[in-house]
């Protein structure tokens, strides 16, 4: 579980925002919507290099040509759907937040669309933020089935591309373990943290 750390953010306050990222913490709402910056002692990361791991059941969706992935143009959307749950750490006020680091070109929507008869439409997604070569995973959806799947493969293959070092997963599921997500101590995290978010990489 992760650890909380005493601390109010605010909507106008996006320098201190990125600043609480930059030092490792990530803001949650806890059962009554209050906001607060928490930290764990390990680090789920998703490998950018040969140890990311496809599972062979995807390989059939990625390959139907039925999907096709798109940056930041349904962003509002990709937030909503990572919101929409039973019990949600993605409050209205957090909401409000990523919008504004949206707008500020810090956070990003990696979204998987789907063709068919009917249409296009939004299958999945993955809300982000790239700090230099870093990229923070902050939540994924999906509508249709494979969509978030898709969108993670896609966007590790994005990251590879643009020159990205390090995609910080936060914590540990068996949904990320079966891509050869691993966890790494908040010490080496940092480090790498440090080296990752200096370099000059667009998203």
């Amino acid at each position: 579980m992760p650890e909380f750390f005493d601390q109010r953010f605010s909507l106008g306050s996006l320098t201190e925002i990125i600043e609480g990222y930059a030092a490792g913490y990530f803001p949650m709402a806890d059962a009554k919507g209050k906001l607060g910056w928490y930290s764990s002692k390990t680090h789920t990361l998703i490998p950018l290099d040969g140890a990311f791991h496809v599972p062979r059941s995807l390989k059939k969706a990625l390959n139907t040509g039925h999907f096709r992935v798109k940056i930041n143009t349904a962003f509002e959307e990709v937030v909503a759907g990572c919101a929409a749950r039973d019990e949600t750490w993605i409050s209205l006020e957090l909401r409000e937040i990523y919008t504004a680091l949206h707008q500020v070109g810090v956070a990003h929507s990696f979204e998987t669309w789907h063709q068919s008869e009917q249409g296009e439409q939004l299958a999945g997604g993955i809300l982000g933020l790239a700090l230099g070569g870093v990229f923070i995973g902050e939540s994924m959806f999906f509508n249709i089935s494979e969509g978030s799947k898709v969108a993670m493969v896609r966007l590790v293959e994005h990251l590879r591309a643009q020159g990205f070092v390090l995609f910080d997963a936060q914590l540990m599921n068996p949904h990320l373990e079966r891509f050869g997500a691993y966890d790494l101590s908040s010490k080496k995290y940092l480090a790498q943290l440090e080296r990752g978010r200096g370099l000059e990489v667009r998203f």
